[in-house]
């Protein structure tokens, strides 16, 4: 099959460029003496996770139970649901996974724990959990500089029924780009350094409280940015054991902005087409396509513009000047373009989405390309598990 047989709308997999970018990141793990655990929550897919784990990762990580209870039916056994799990519905279906596979998962407040550890031991059983710290992102987490933090850590480690395994974390405040003055460079390996040491730091306070010691104590760290200017160092006998990045596998438009990435990285791009054409009153020429927030995601971040990248050549990942995604409706892009456009009604285009996280969840399956042949067809396995 080749690119022109294919329906549109849908998700196109670049191959070559997957598998640079899955060398480079798993390269940077063993440069660093770091275990790499994907985020398959990006890509959904057993295929390409099974891709991931030959070239040398070491587990994976899961959002939600659903995409753990997926992966663990096709053979997955060292999973982290990287995720606070509350509710006994939820630690039902953790002590069915803890029969096939290892489990860990997050927990942030003494009342979740307490849950966990009554649900646990009275089943006879024993979870490994992972402290969620937060070191700026202000999602969940505790604040590894105060006391109470370490008290926590203290209460969960003596409750029957779990193990603090460990600390974990996700430095996503790197997704604001770099403060005034500052590269994007700069600004990643700044949220990268800060993360890993203020886990270290961390760390050697749970070490004095006795709740943890160097060599059995996980100190997980994740974010696609972060993980690629990640740099190793031992603090207080500590080091970062295991890194967690997703977006890698694919990068997309908000990674493009923030400097994480160029478009030439991009393997996950939008096959449309023009289903309409009209010129405005203002005289620009707005296009339509068939691509709309069914398809792709209408996450704009905080340096990207419009809604995805046009390409003008896919093959040399080259961006068409002037033609930009203005608007997502349900079924519809809103293309407009300022001067001539070459675009005609049945046009196809591809375009690099802005998060391709989103995109992979919103469809059935994936086109494995390699340049104009379609050389593969990927179900993706665990979209819509989100429960």
């Amino acid at each position: 099959m080749i690119l022109d047989e294919l329906p549109t709308p849908c998700l196109l997999l670049e191959r070559s460029r997957l598998d640079r970018n899955l060398q480079v990141m798993q390269a940077r793990a063993d440069e660093q003496g770091v275990r790499l655990r994907p985020h398959i929550k990006t890509h959904k897919s057993i295929a390409l996770a099974r891709i991931q784990t030959e070239r040398g990762a070491r587990g994976i990580t899961c959002a939600k139970l659903g995409e753990a209870e997926r992966f663990v039916g096709h053979g997955f056994d060292d999973i982290c649901v990287a995720y606070p799990i509350v509710g006994a519905d939820k630690l039902e279906r953790i002590a069915d996974l803890l029969a096939a596979a290892r489990i860990s998962f997050g927990i942030d407040t003494i009342e979740g724990a307490k849950q966990a550890s009554e649900f646990m031991e009275a089943r006879d059983l024993s979870a490994e959990v992972l402290l969620i710290v937060d070191v700026g992102n202000h999602r969940c987490g505790v604040d590894p500089d105060e006391d109470r933090s370490v008290r926590l850590a203290r209460e969960i480690a003596e409750l029957p029924g779990l193990r603090l395994a460990g600390i974990l974390t996700h430095a996503g405040q790197v997704y604001k780009g770099p403060a005034e003055g500052e590269s994007k460079e700069e600004a990643m390996r700044r949220v990268s350094d800060h993360e890993r040491d203020a886990m270290l730091r961390f760390a050697g306070r749970l070490h004095e409280a006795k709740v943890a010691a160097p060599g059995d104590f996980e100190i997980s760290v994740g974010s696609t940015p972060t993980a690629k200017v990640f740099e190793s160092r031992e603090l207080d006998g500590f080091r970062v054991t295991e890194m967690r990045p997703g977006n890698y596998v694919f990068y997309d438009a908000m990674q493009v902005t923030i400097g994480s990435a160029s478009l030439e990285d991009c393997a996950l791009t939008v096959l449309t087409t023009i289903v309409s054409r009209h010129r405005n009153r203002s005289g620009r020429e707005r296009l339509f396509a068939d691509a709309g927030s069914k398809v792709v995601t209408t996450d704009t971040g905080s340096m990207t513009e419009g809604y995805g990248q046009i390409l003008y050549n896919a093959r040399r990942m080259q961006p068409m000047p002037h033609a930009r995604i203005t608007a997502l409706s349900e079924e519809h892009a809103w293309i407009e373009v300022s001067g001539g456009s070459t675009l005609e009604v049945g046009s196809r285009i591809r375009f690099v989405p802005n998060h391709a996280c989103v995109c992979m969840n919103l469809q059935d399956l994936a086109y494995v390309v390699d340049g104009e042949d379609v050389v593969d067809t990927w179900p993706i396995d665990a979209r819509g598990r989100v429960i």
